[in-house]
């Protein structure tokens, strides 16, 4: 089957909704507040440091630049995936580092599951419009006790955040993280599912459709993100994204 999508239509301005088929393993960063509902399948996959299993009806809660490793699944899987804006979810919460799993029948998932619902339902403007509120409320109540990454891992993804458009050695980034970089390549691998290279090319490539969102020229874009030239930023862009920066753009901007 391989994977496939269909987004779906959504009433509300910043919603964005889709259905997901899949029998491979992903693996991925998250752009935006996403929450993930499993309709069919069970799997295992590891995200900021941990090792989840998710069967029918639980929740997958990421937020921007968490990566999502599947390690293995019982069969293909259907997904139904909701990303709320990251201003909208922020500006009522703060920075916030949420729980990444919620199981079927925690009560902390009663508000995401309605708006699950509501999306699935082709609900009116009004019933998804207080479904969204109550679900941007609900992510204060279900905070991680702790992003799950030991200390010199957390470091270095704040040193790879703060410095994207940066050249960064390894030994840099070793003595950040308070390691040696043995140990900081094992465990960066380890817990994050990507070495640390491969993660700060997610992370320009995030910020890259950012800018071309905004309407930044694709021939503008790759010194702006840390990359060598554009021949880099467009081999990048289309293995990770599917499609050239150029092409992006015009999709994004269509009116």
């Amino acid at each position: 089957m391989a994977a496939r999508k269909h987004l779906l239509s959504v009433s509300v301005p910043g919603l964005r909704a889709l259905r997901w088929w899949s029998d491979e393993l992903y693996v991925g960063m998250k752009e935006t507040y996403t929450i993930t509902r499993v309709e069919a399948g069970r799997s295992s996959f590891l995200t900021r440091g941990k090792v989840w299993s998710s069967v029918p009806g639980s929740l997958r809660i990421q937020e921007p630049g968490d990566v999502v490793r599947d390690l293995s699944r019982d069969g293909p899987a259907t997904y139904q995936i909701v990303a709320l804006p990251r201003d909208t979810v922020e500006g009522a919460n703060g920075k916030i580092c949420v729980h990444s799993h919620v199981a079927p029948g925690d009560s902390r998932g009663t508000a995401f599951q309605r708006l699950h619902s509501a999306v699935k339902a082709d609900a009116g403007r009004l019933a998804l419009e207080v479904a969204i509120t109550e679900a941007i409320a609900a992510f204060a109540a279900i905070p991680s006790a702790k992003c799950e990454y030991t200390r010199a891992v957390r470091r270095a993804i704040e040193l790879l955040r703060e410095r994207l458009d940066d050249e960064v050695t390894l030994d840099a980034l070793a003595d950040h993280a308070g390691t040696d970089k043995f140990h900081l390549c094992r465990a960066f691998r380890a817990q994050v599912g990507l070495p640390p290279h491969a993660y700060l090319t997610r992370l320009r490539i995030m910020r890259a459709k950012e800018l071309l969102a905004v309407g930044v020229r694709p021939s503008e874009i790759a010194l702006r993100v840390g990359l060598y030239d554009q021949s880099q930023l467009n081999r990048h862009f289309r293995r990770i994204v599917g499609t050239t920066p150029g092409a992006y753009a015009r999709g994004v901007h269509l009116p």
